[in-house]
């Protein structure tokens, strides 16, 4: 393996990621030698996925521990049992998000906005705080947040849910000013359209894959899979001189002028 991409010896926390992008991305940062705590609401899910995972490297790797993201008091005991069990906390990945209201903002009850708001930016707030301590006391560290194309373009369903991911990467952005000097590293990842059970409504029919193969220029929808190489690289010291960002994966849907 590259030193590049070589994560043994640090420990990773990843949030969202008892299945789909977040599930693909912690398997990758264990194959690259990292030890991952994996997070999400129901622990019998954690469990599988450590276990598999564990299963096939012939380690124990992987430590599932359950949480819900959006709840202050959860992350900080999630962040003190991932210190406890595995050490302090080199990378975090938070991946977790929510979209309770599909439809126009006028139309959108207030406990809905709050909830997307709390548990897309505030949360991720909450969570980069709690780690950065131990970064600071190492002099290095990784964040990485999974914000959405959503947030590079209006949307008459997802406009609050757009606001939330453009609000993340405002967040990114002033954590890699604040924490630069310390030697800490924040990006943004923005998925297209990518086949998860969480946008299952917008891929699942036959118009929406037409549309795809017809307008997306890579001519797929994206997978899973398709994050495990960003996660690694954002991750290790292959990207060490890149903080700050909002890369968009996207097979090409949107593009840089």
């Amino acid at each position: 393996m590259s030193p590049l991409f070589d994560l043994s010896g640090k420990v990773a926390l990843l949030t969202g990621a008892s299945r789909g992008m977040g599930r693909a991305m912690a398997e990758a940062l264990a194959d690259h030698g990292a030890t991952v705590v994996i997070s999400a609401r129901k622990q019998p899910a954690l469990d599988d996925v450590a276990a598999d995972i564990n299963d096939r490297l012939d380690a124990r790797r992987v430590i599932p521990i359950a949480a819900n993201a959006g709840r202050k008091d959860d992350l900080e005991t999630l962040v003190a049992q991932s210190r406890a069990q595995a050490g302090p906390i080199d990378i975090i990945i938070g991946n977790a998000g929510v979209n309770p209201h599909y439809g126009p903002i006028r139309d959108i009850p207030d406990d809905a906005y709050e909830k997307t708001m709390q548990t897309n930016v505030q949360a991720n707030l909450w969570l980069a705080r709690l780690v950065a301590p131990d970064m600071v006391a190492k002099g290095s560290g990784s964040m990485i947040f999974t914000s959405s194309v959503a947030a590079l373009k209006p949307s008459n369903p997802l406009g609050v849910y757009g606001m939330s991911k453009l609000a993340l990467i405002g967040l990114v952005r002033n954590l890699a000013q604040e924490f630069g000097p310390s030697g800490i590293r924040a990006n943004a990842i923005c998925p297209g359209l990518i086949r998860t059970e969480f946008a299952r409504a917008l891929w699942d029919n036959p118009d929406a894959v037409r549309r795809a193969e017809r307008d997306i220029p890579l001519g797929r929808l994206g997978e899973p899979d398709d994050f495990r190489g960003l996660a690694v690289f954002l991750a290790s010291d292959a990207s060490r001189y890149m903080t700050g960002q909002a890369m968009a994966v996207c097979g090409g849907t949107n593009m840089w002028t």
